[in-house]
Formats: C-alpha cells, sequence, structure tokens
C-alpha cells in the first residue's frame, strides 16, 4: 500500500475545548516522560489500550484499517455477512466523507466503526494540536455520515506516545491495538496463505485480529477471508466486534487462559513491534 505523505495542512478550527484537551494532554505527556516509560502491563492493567481481550469464552474480533473502499469493503461485508460474522472498521476520515454509504451498509449490518484519524498520518512528532485535530475531524466526519460518535480509537502504524493516550482519555475513548500475534501484514501483500496461516496457526480466545479493507491493487485480504471465517466457524469460534468482545472479559488472566502454547504458532518477532508505516 503506497504512503502518502502528509500534505499542507487545511484550516479547521477546534472547539476551545478541545483545544484544552490537547493542552492538557501535552502536559500529562511531558510529566509522564520525567517519570519514566510506560509499558504495555501499565496500560492493560489501567484500562488505557486494549490489545486483546481474556476470556474463556470461544470469542475473536476481527478488525479492518484504512477504509472504507468501494472495492473491497463491500465484498468483506459480503464475506462477513455469509459467515454469520461481525467486524470493527477502523475508518480513514478522508475515506468516510467520500463514502458515506458504505458506513451507513457497516452498521447497518452489525457491525462497529472505530476511528483512524482523517489523513493516516504517522504521529510520531506531532504536536497534540495536529493529532486532536486528525481525531476530531474523523469524529465529525462518521457522525455526518451515520449520526453515530465511535468510541473506539486506533493510531496509524499502532505508534502512540503518553500525548495519544491522554487525548483519547479525555475524550472519552478507548485504544484499541491489536494481538501481537494476529497481526497479518496483509497490507504488504505476503500472499493468501501467509495471511491464513497467520490467522488460523495462531488463533485463541479474546484475540484481535488486524486485517486491511484497504490494500492497493489486491485481492489477498478478501481471499483469506474466504478460507479464515469458515474454518473460525467449524472451530466453534464467533467473530465479534472490539465493543462486544470486551463485555465478555474475564477476570482471569490472558496468560491462564491461553496457557497452553499453539503448536502452529509462528515465531515472528516483528508481531513484538507496532506494525511499520506503509510505504
Amino acid at each position: 500500500m503506497r504512503w502518502r505523505g502528509v500534505s499542507k495542512l487545511r484550516v479547521y478550527r477546534l472547539p476551545l475545548c478541545l483545544l484544552l484537551s490537547a493542552a492538557l494532554a501535552g502536559g500529562s505527556a511531558n510529566a509522564a516522560s520525567a517519570a519514566g516509560p510506560k509499558d504495555r502491563t501499565y496500560y492493560e492493567k489501567h484500562g488505557e489500550i486494549v490489545w486483546e481481550v481474556p476470556t474463556a469464552e470461544k470469542l475473536v474480533a476481527l478488525t479492518f484499517d484504512d477504509g472504507p473502499d468501494r472495492r473491497l469493503t463491500p465484498e468483506i461485508l459480503r464475506l462477513l455477512k455469509q459467515y454469520g460474522a461481525k467486524a470493527t472498521f477502523f475508518v480513514v476520515g478522508d475515506k468516510a466523507i467520500r463514502y458515506p454509504e458504505i458506513l451507513r451498509a457497516e452498521l447497518d449490518e452489525g457491525h462497529e466503526i472505530g476511528n483512524h484519524t482523517f489523513h493516516h498520518p504517522s504521529f510520531q512528532g506531532a504536536s497534540s494540536i495536529r493529532i486532536l485535530e486528525e481525531i476530531s475531524r474523523t469524529q465529525e466526519a462518521v457522525q455526518q455520515a451515520t449520526r453515530h460518535k465511535p468510541v473506539l480509537f486506533r493510531p496509524p502504524g499502532g505508534w502512540y506516545n503518553e500525548a495519544v493516550v491522554d487525548i483519547i482519555k479525555q475524550n472519552r475513548m478507548q485504544m484499541v491495538l491489536w494481538s501481537w500475534h494476529q497481526d497479518t501484514w496483509d497490507w504488504a501483500k505476503p500472499g493468501v496463505g501467509r495471511i491464513v496461516n497467520k490467522v488460523l496457526g495462531n488463533v485463541r480466545s479474546g484475540d484481535i485480529i488486524l486485517m486491511h479493507d484497504y490494500v492497493y491493487n489486491s485481492t489477498q485480504t478478501v481471499e483469506a477471508l474466504k478460507i479464515i471465517l469458515p474454518e473460525l466457524r467449524r472451530r466453534n469460534y464467533s467473530v465479534v466486534t472490539v465493543s462486544e468482545l470486551l463485555k465478555h472479559r474475564s477476570s482471569r488472566r490472558a496468560a491462564d487462559i491461553n496457557r497452553i502454547p499453539d503448536p502452529l504458532k509462528e515465531s515472528d518477532e516483528s508481531a513484538r513491534t507496532s506494525k511499520p508505516i506503509p510505504r
């Protein structure tokens, strides 16, 4: 998928309350830096970021980034309907404006919409004001298209810092990433077989699977879903939205629930880092 550089920012007036939110986030980030970095354990313990959900039930959440796309998204919706699966679509705001009918179809069919920024920029080096603008413009775009206000957020490339975390908290949203062992890398067009093996060879209760409903000049994601969805159903997994998965959170730790390792699990160290920015 071709990465688009950040274009010249258009003038966009943010409400005073949002500007104050950004200013507070910047201050919190500086305080956090002085106190030392926070790790995944901290963010999971405090519920500030979700990677996966500990549950004893056979549930997984399927998520799609970077859409909507007029070609791939309707195909994905058709497959989800065919296999009785639900998904969370983390949409890009400028595409939401172009294809509002697709967003409405997603909600009408029982799926969920999350915020994935307006232009899909890298947040590395971005100011709190810029971060907040990307989030708030997407909220506005989705609301205009659907009368629905997203409550979930996923940063481009999975990159975040304390300022991003604070802005999301102050706007009463939930940041959602993905299970490290369920990053399909479908945006890189690795081949249908590798996408399928990544999901099915690693799947366990509470997983959040990362896929994309926009991949330039590729149908690998759709072809992989034709194998993944029926096989998950055969294994008695229910494919649900992230919000539905969160309702089934167990008091048991994910490490206890999934303590038996999957013999097919790949040793992929790259899955332990944030998703690279596509170029």
